[in-house]
Parts: structure tokens; C-alpha cells; sequence
């Protein structure tokens, strides 16, 4: 049987998946140095298919207090370093804010966030939780 703080918890938990990869810091970095439009347009067009994630699965969550973040990388494989693909959080925050879901992304909104990492060749994908912390 579940505690109270278990289902407290529970119900304050949110998840979104965006499928397959998002670009990795390397990537993005090669597109800023053939141009800073290139970066740009990477940017908002990762931003754009996250948003449209979000507004499908979260619909009208929104956060006044600070939540922490839990962030599943799946790859397809174990070619992309870790802290590469780790840097697309910097995309998936951004369109939290642009969303709605979140004031901002500052100290106040984000009390923290952790990273874990799997292979599944099947189905690559970023699954994004949000909990509310109390």
C-alpha cells in the first residue's frame, strides 16, 4: 500500500515522451560554425517539435511552484557520448517555458533535474518527467 507523501507525490507527476533522438551538442555546434542562422534554426525548429509534444500530452499543466526534472535519454545506440545528448534538456526546457508549463527556467522554477540513459533500438526517445516539489 502506498503512503499518503507516495500518492501525494504521485499525483503531482507529469510525463511527456518526445520519440526518437534530439540533436546532441556536437551537432548543434557544427551548425553554429557554418553559420549562427544554422544554430538558430536548429534550435527553434527542436524547440517546435518538443512544443507540439508537450501540448498533446500535457495539455493544460501548468507549474506555479518549483519542480525537478527527470529526464530519460533512450538511444538507439551507444555511439552518442552522454553529456552530448545531455545538452538537448537546455531545448526541452526552453519549450516548457514557450508552453506555458513553466513561468521560467531560472533558479526559482527548477529546483533541480537528473539524467538516466538506456538503449533501445526499437524505440529511441526522450521521456520527460515534471514533479512538483514540496
Amino acid at each position: 500500500m502506498k503512503s499518503l507523501e507516495s500518492k501525494l507525490r504521485d499525483a503531482m507527476e507529469h510525463k511527456f515522451i518526445i520519440p526518437g533522438v534530439l540533436p546532441h551538442l556536437n551537432e548543434y555546434t557544427r551548425q553554429l560554425n557554418i553559420s549562427k542562422f544554422r544554430g538558430s534554426d536548429l534550435k527553434r525548429t527542436t524547440e517546435r517539435l518538443i512544443s507540439l509534444h508537450i501540448k498533446a500530452q500535457l495539455k493544460d499543466v501548468k507549474f506555479s511552484d518549483a519542480v525537478h526534472i527527470r529526464i530519460t535519454w533512450v538511444e538507439p545506440n551507444q555511439k552518442r557520448d552522454k553529456d552530448n545528448i545531455a545538452f538537448a534538456k537546455k531545448f526541452i526546457f526552453d519549450a516548457l517555458v514557450s508552453c506555458g508549463v513553466l513561468k521560467n527556467d531560472g533558479w526559482a522554477q527548477i529546483d533541480g533535474f537528473s539524467d538516466s540513459f538506456l538503449v533501445d533500438s526499437d524505440n529511441p526517445r526522450v521521456e520527460v518527467v515534471l514533479n512538483e516539489t514540496w
